[in-house]
């Protein structure tokens, strides 16, 4: 699904990842762990195209990424939905509206009954009239996720997606990814929170990355 075969990544001058070798297959669970500015984000950048490895090959869907042109980037990345740690959204649209973009940017319908489906999943029934300044940090982050799944992925990136939340919201919000993994989708989050893992691994089969000195390495049974 998403392939890195001896893929590096450098920036400004010097490498910030290295001999990346590894398959995310479909239906797996990840944890990404790692020091602030070891390159969690890089590697999700790289799974999505966003960024291009500057050695070796990183493969979406059997389709080397360097090969891809724009267009086929795009067509890409609309079987990977993305969430992101700080996530942005257009504060004069209704959460509804913001939730349903990614439909409207690629011309396809936003059917109600699955929008108002969607949005009861994650709990935001009854705010998708409420304009994005007038959430809590946990209603933003599940906007986010809504948001990041509405155009049906295969596969959902996460940055620190509970960096900003307190326990009760992270449990809230690592129990939606458990039941998109359990979907058949392959999740991937980004994490130094390794209680979160714990949570996660006593509920659905995860595998948890580690970067350290430029590489990624599976991480062992400690956490």
């Amino acid at each position: 699904m998403i392939a890195f075969d001896n893929a590096a990544y450098s920036y400004g001058g010097g490498e910030l990842l290295s001999e990346i070798s590894l398959r995310l297959a479909p239906g797996s669970f990840h944890f990404l762990t790692g020091p602030s500015g070891s390159g969690k984000s890089t590697f999700l950048k790289l799974c999505y195209g966003e960024l291009l490895p500057t050695a070796g090959r990183v493969t979406l869907f059997d389709r080397e990424v360097r090969g891809l042109s724009r267009d086929g980037v795009a067509l890409t990345r609309r079987r990977i939905g993305v969430v992101h740690q700080d996530c942005q959204f257009l504060d004069h649209l209704p959460v509804a509206s913001n939730v349903a973009l990614p439909l409207l940017v690629s011309g396809r319908p936003t059917p109600a009954r699955d929008l108002s489906d969607l949005l009861a999943w994650v709990g935001l029934g009854q705010l998708a009239t409420a304009l994005p300044p007038s959430l809590s940090g946990g209603e933003r982050q599940r906007a986010a996720l809504a948001r990041a799944v509405i155009t049906g992925p295969d596969v959902i990136l996460a940055d620190e997606p509970t960096g900003n939340l307190d326990w009760e919201l992270s449990l809230r919000l690592l129990t939606l990814l458990v039941e998109l993994n359990r979907m058949g989708k392959t999740i991937v989050v980004a994490t130094h929170d390794l209680n979160l893992i714990r949570q996660a691994k006593s509920q659905v089969s995860t595998r948890v990355l580690r970067i350290s000195k430029r590489r990624i390495q599976l991480a062992g049974a400690d956490l």
